[in-house]
C-alpha cells in the first residue's frame, strides 16, 4: 500500500500500482497548471466515506510507495484516468482496462 499525503495533513493509503497511475496523470495536470478535483472512496475501516480535494499547482502533495520496485505503467489506464481528470467531475478512480495488463 501507497501514501497520498495532501497539504500535508491529509492522507489516503492506495495499493501502490494505483498510486503510480493516479501520480502520473496528477503531475501531467500540474505541470501544465491546471487545477482539479480529485475524489475516492474512503476505507470502510476509516469510517468509509468518499473524500474530495481541490488539486492545485500551489498545494503539497506527496507519494510514499511501501514496494520497493516501480508498477509496470498501463497506458491505456493512464488515458481513461485522464480523461476522468478532464471532466467536470474531475480525477475518479476508475477500474484498469484488462487488455494491457503486465
Amino acid at each position: 500500500m501507497g501514501r497520498f499525503t495532501y497539504d500535508s495533513n491529509l492522507t489516503a493509503d492506495f495499493d501502490d500500482r494505483i498510486l503510480a497511475h493516479i501520480q502520473l496523470v496528477i503531475g501531467a495536470k500540474l505541470r501544465r497548471g491546471e487545477s482539479f478535483y480529485f475524489s475516492w472512496r474512503d476505507d470502510p475501516l476509516a469510517g468509509g466515506g468518499r473524500s474530495t480535494v481541490w488539486l492545485h499547482p500551489g498545494i503539497s502533495l506527496a507519494y510514499k510507495y511501501f514496494g520497493s520496485r516501480v508498477p509496470t505503467l498501463n497506458r491505456d489506464w493512464v488515458e481513461a484516468l485522464s480523461l476522468s481528470a478532464n471532466s467536470t467531475i474531475g480525477l475518479q478512480l476508475v477500474a484498469e482496462p484488462q487488455n494491457n495488463v503486465p
